[in-house]
């Protein structure tokens, strides 16, 4: 083999080794994660701390922050001006962005009113712990209402039936309490206030008026109606059963007549006793002759 020969082939070697070298670096570098500038950001205004419902914003309420652009919250706000003086009507969690969906219309004030859905109404009960579960009946929970009727007479027991089923609280105190509960202090509750339809609060303010109500916690997640037959007093262990009655007769029933006791008939005077002397041949014997 010749010198030139020799060279070519070592050429060629070298020419494949160098492709195969560069395509094992072409994948590795294209496996590297790319380095990406800093994320795009947008303005956001979000809470400065916790607001509770009714609130009315003021800058004191609100602060603005730098937000991700590519998981923006729809409906939030860029500037604290489109959010000042208006009512908060759900509850808004600090640094949680302020939404439309969480904020009264505008001119529609701030306080419990704009948080009432149209159609619906909101009424106030008064409870104390008994019938405010143990304090365990605050803003977002349902209730069903309950209501005992006492016995008008003795002859009718009282009655204890279920008036409204699956009602939203509103909220549970009167404002003076929830300012005091804002300061760490545990007020128990005498108010709460439930969103109702208009029948149903009509049923609930007939209920407070003649009997005592009761409210009963139940799961959000269950819708299921409420509606049952009620008990009354005798039904508490179970009421006696009556006794049967007697089967009546298809006949009238005949009169007894009086008998009258007729005299015992006298006895009869016995009959007359002769003795008589009989000779039969050399015997001799008295006889009885009647």
């Amino acid at each position: 083999m010749n010198r030139n020969k020799r060279t070519a082939i070592v050429m060629a070697v070298a020419v494949v080794m160098a492709a195969i070298a560069s395509l094992g670096v072409y994948r590795i570098v294209s496996a590297m994660p790319q380095r990406q500038g800093p994320p795009t950001t947008v303005n956001a205004v979000v809470a400065a701390h916790p607001l509770k419902l009714g609130t009315r914003l003021t800058t004191d309420h609100v602060k603005v922050v730098a937000w991700p652009a590519a998981s923006q919250v729809p409906g939030s706000f860029a500037k604290v001006e489109d959010v000042l003086n208006r009512g908060v009507i759900a509850d808004i969690g600090e640094n949680e962005p302020v939404t439309g969906g969480k904020l009264a219309p505008l001119e529609a004030g701030a306080g419990l009113p704009p948080s009432i859905p149209p159609g619906m109404r909101a009424i106030s009960v008064k409870v104390n712990e008994v019938v405010g579960v143990a304090g365990f009946v605050v803003p977002g929970t349902r209730v069903d209402v309950m209501v005992t009727l006492p016995g008008r007479d003795r002859e009718q027991d009282s009655l204890t039936r279920t008036v409204v089923g699956n009602v939203q609280v509103l909220t549970a105190g009167t404002r003076y309490d929830q300012e005091k509960a804002k300061e760490g202090n545990a007020i128990p509750s005498t108010v709460v206030t439930l969103l109702v339809t208009p029948d149903d609060g009509e049923r609930i303010a007939l209920a407070a008026s003649e009997g005592q109500i009761m409210l009963a916690l139940r799961n959000p997640l269950d819708t299921a109606s409420s509606e049952t037959n009620g008990v009354r007093t005798g039904g508490l262990f179970g009421q006696a059963p009556a006794p049967a009655a007697k089967p009546k007769s298809s006949f009238p029933k005949a009169k007894a007549t009086p008998v009258k006791a007729e005299p015992a008939p006298a006895p009869a005077p016995a009959a007359p006793k002769y003795t008589v002397e009989a000779i039969r041949g050399a015997k001799r014997s008295e006889e009885i002759v009647k």
